[in-house]
């Protein structure tokens, strides 16, 4: 430990009051005198501690509904000085300003005051200006003053207080760290906030985000990698929880999940949802009466990849969900809730990792980073509805054809491109995914759905450029089509399914995934 401060004198101004009477009360007991504002003194003057208000400090009262309590040169000069400085210390003895060596600070929640719905005049209420002005000023003279935003802070700090004599230089530079990430991630939350436009794309994107965990390594081994949470937000995809780790989350576990269950909530309106993914594809996916009939179809799709996949579920898994899977080496099963015999059935297995996650919403921003920038899109929604849908062919299809087309074009918008779908009785048959040509991945559709291509439908992300993919699932025995149209070989490929007796629906919209 190196060049360690004494703190006689700390600033305590919290929102979250959690921990802050153990804190006031350890401080106290080490001499330390306390500094507060607000209804942070007055918490703390309940539990019996000597605590000075700001007020008694400043020479001023709270003013204009507390929006001014510590933006005062005697508060900020006293958390400013420099104590390297002589001519500092000198101009603080000249005004009558006592030196702050620790400074307790965390904000007014305005992420949360958002995420409720509030009103604009709340909202703006709760955009904090003297806590992160004390934070800023703590944290850029951390050579002489330690600043805590996070009550998770408070016990190691007591501690080197207390056996320390002091927080040393490496303590307060880490702590200034976590101060500056802490008021940019409020900082871009509220500029966020006021770039948001319905009526356009926003000027400004912030992200801001906090480590959970370091992971074992990133995509590969080669390549560090951790998981990290938006600060402020309800957690990864949403609030996820692990409720069964049979061993450590991976990387690609995290992508795999989040494309599974997003396809899972796509798919649910149509009945209890199963989907299994791998390498951020889906291999498998069905709708069924029960989920456990719907993930032993969903497996039947894809026998082979199905190992080491990803399972998904659109609601509740029940025992019998996990008791259909128990043959089958799965890496993660995720879903929004679990019965408890779930549970217990899913803990026997080995290497499981068990994940309860919200099914995600439409809406919101896809945001991909590149290297000095990014690219901002709205989230690709749900596919569109049945009224949109246009049927461009002499036959019509089927009633149930009609219920494969709708499912098939839902797993294709979720498959990356250039995707095309081979689906029968609300369950993939086959998947092309990620080809660099259409009729390339009807090619491999076909080759995985084998004999039950015959009977089934097909759904492509986007236009046939040529009528070869279509003539591709023709031959294999496929029924109905469904594509966004707009090729200027429409016709050729309309022409094609013409002559096979294969019903045609045009969605008007493409859904790539790359």
């Amino acid at each position: 430990m190196t060049d360690v401060r004494p703190v006689r004198r700390a600033l305590l101004a919290v929102f979250d009051k959690e921990g802050v009477v153990d804190l006031a009360r350890g401080l106290s007991a080490l001499g330390v005198e306390l500094v507060s504002s607000g209804g942070t003194a007055a918490t703390i003057a309940a539990a019996g501690i000597d605590v000075t208000p700001v007020e008694a400090v400043t020479g001023f009262p709270e003013m204009l509904d507390g929006r001014v309590k510590t933006l005062h040169p005697k508060i900020h000069a006293g958390i400013l000085a420099d104590r390297r400085r002589p001519e500092h210390g000198s101009q603080l003895a000249e005004h009558g300003i006592d030196p702050i060596d620790l400074v307790v600070v965390n904000l007014y929640p305005f992420r949360e005051t958002v995420a409720s719905g509030a009103a604009e005049d709340d909202v703006i209420e709760k955009i904090d200006i003297g806590g992160p002005a004390m934070v800023r000023a703590a944290a850029k003279n951390f050579v002489s003053v330690g600043v805590v935003v996070s009550p998770s802070r408070y016990g190691e700090v007591l501690d080197a207080i207390g056996t320390e004599g002091g927080l040393s230089l490496e303590t307060r530079r880490a702590l200034a760290a976590e101060a500056f990430a802490h008021t940019a991630a409020y900082d871009a939350a509220v500029a966020g906030w006021f770039a948001s436009d319905d009526a356009a794309m926003p000027a400004f994107v912030g992200l801001a985000f906090d480590k959970v965990t370091d992971l074992r390594y990133g995509e590969n081994p080669l390549q560090r990698g951790a998981l990290y949470r938006g600060s402020g937000g309800p957690g990864v995809l949403r609030g996820a929880e692990v409720l069964v780790e049979g061993k450590e989350m991976s990387f690609n576990n995290w992508l795999d999940v989040d494309a599974a269950l997003t396809l899972a909530a796509d798919l649910e309106p149509l009945g209890a949802a199963a989907v299994i993914v791998k390498h951020n594809n889906p291999c498998g996916a069905a709708v069924r009466d029960t989920l456990a009939s719907s993930y032993a179809s969903a497996f039947e799709s894809d026998t082979v990849s199905a190992f080491g996949g990803i399972v998904a579920f659109g609601r509740e898994a029940d025992e019998d969900a996990a008791r259909a899977m128990a043959e089958v080496f799965t890496e993660v099963v995720v879903a929004p809730s679990f019965t408890g015999a779930a549970l217990a059935a899913f803990a026997e297995r080995k290497s499981l990792r068990v994940i309860r996650a919200p099914l995600p919403e439409p809406g919101g921003l896809d945001v991909r980073v590149l290297p000095g920038g990014a690219l901002v899109q709205d989230a690709d929604s749900a596919p569109e509805s049945a009224a949109d849908l246009q049927v461009v062919s002499t036959r019509r299809p089927t009633e149930d054809e009609w219920r494969d087309l709708r499912f098939a074009w839902i797993v294709s918008m979720r498959v990356k491109s250039n995707a095309i779908v081979f689906a029968r009785e609300l369950a993939t048959v086959g998947v092309g995914a990620g080809q660099m040509s259409r009729v390339d991945a009807s090619v491999l559709a076909v080759r995985k759905a084998g004999d039950r291509a015959k009977g089934s439908v097909m759904a492509s992300d986007a236009f046939f450029p040529f009528p070869d993919a279509v003539e591709v699932a023709a031959d294999a025995g496929v029924t109905a089509v469904i594509h966004p149209g707009g090729s200027i070989r429409d016709e050729e490929v309309l022409a094609v399914a013409e002559a096979r007796g294969v019903a045609v629906v045009v969605t008007g919209r493409r859904h790539f995934r790359h």
